[in-house]
């Protein structure tokens, strides 16, 4: 089911189609899940579709196979297996594959997700081909931080912009998507982010969303263990556990402020504990806990990196 709120960007795509100025690369700049690659293969849809009157018609083969990322003209580029980045060899190869003719006369396309993963040397070897594109090609980036491509790529791109959806929206969308769930509070934890919320198990989101507050909670107690939950959380999903932390240290931030909690379970807690940092120390650890989480693609060893962080909660940092 498509996301309504893209519905503008789909538009502009399929305005600038039919008027035979579809450019030759698009940068797809997202808010973290908020169906920028979504957009990405409903643009390949719309150049690869066998009825262009009627693009993208959401029926024929082609379009089929786009949306299954299986049609032959249309080449995905992700980081492989256990790396975090997009390699210099993978842009090589969508190079190569690019500069043959289409298998069905018409488009190759390329999708690059998430882009800003490239290293230099990938970002490098992408350059030429934006330079020299061949013809009936259009290369799709997807990026959540554009600033970390080089200007040189960005500058040949036409940037769409994928802005966050409303809360309402996003949950109106997930429930007719994927069912019943208490979508408001998977997307509490999870961020306004509902293209991950869909491909996630709410109750398994919700449940680790407890799991953490309590961790967190015993830990700014005095009676948890840093050192064994930062272990745990660094083995398993990390993402997810720092997401939480996230959410946790701006209920916290929001109760200092205005002396309410967004999250009903925070409200109903009768065990909550003050933080042992001012309110200006629990922003800090704030913007520690994003930065950790915007280095997950890093090699660092994240356990020591979060185990740090978590100790910061510990009572004793209290001047």
């Amino acid at each position: 089911m498509m996301p309504p709120w893209l519905e503008p960007q789909m538009q502009q795509l399929r305005a600038a189609f039919v008027a035979g100025r579809m450019p030759h690369a698009l940068l797809i700049h997202e808010s973290p899940g908020a169906g920028g690659e979504w957009l990405a293969y409903w643009a390949a849809q719309l150049v690869l579709c066998s009825t262009p009157a009627a693009a993208p018609c959401g029926h024929c083969a082609a379009c089929r196979h786009a949306q299954d990322r299986q049609h032959p003209d249309l080449i995905s580029v992700v980081p492989l297996g256990d790396s975090a980045q997009i390699r210099i060899e993978q842009v090589r190869e969508l190079a190569a594959d690019l500069a043959l003719t289409a298998h069905q006369g018409g488009y190759k396309v390329g999708v690059l997700s998430p882009a800003d993963s490239m290293n230099r040397f990938a970002a490098n070897a992408l350059l030429k081909t934006l330079e020299e594109p061949p013809p009936g090609t259009l290369l799709v980036l997807v990026a959540s931080v554009p600033s970390r491509l080089p200007v040189t790529i960005a500058s040949r791109c036409q940037r769409l912009r994928v802005p966050t959806p409303a809360r309402e929206a996003a949950v109106a969308w997930l429930a007719a998507e994927r069912g019943a769930a208490d979508w408001a509070q998977v997307l509490e934890v999870l961020g306004e982010a509902p293209l991950y919320a869909a491909a996630s198990d709410p109750a398994a989101v919700i449940a680790a969303a407890a799991e953490t507050r309590r961790e967190l909670e015993e830990i700014a107690g005095g009676h948890g263990d840093a050192g064994a939950s930062a272990e745990r959380w660094a083995r398993g999903e990390l993402g997810l556990r720092l997401a939480c932390f996230e959410t946790w240290l701006t209920d916290r931030i929001r109760g200092e402020l205005t002396g309410a909690s967004a999250a009903p379970e925070m409200r109903a807690s009768a065990h909550r504990r003050a933080l042992p940092l001012t309110i200006k120390g629990t922003f800090e650890l704030l913007d520690a806990v994003r930065e950790l989480r915007s280095s997950l693609d890093v090699p660092i060893n994240k356990g020591v990196a979060l185990e740090a962080v978590l100790r910061s909660l510990a009572p004793h940092r209290v001047a």
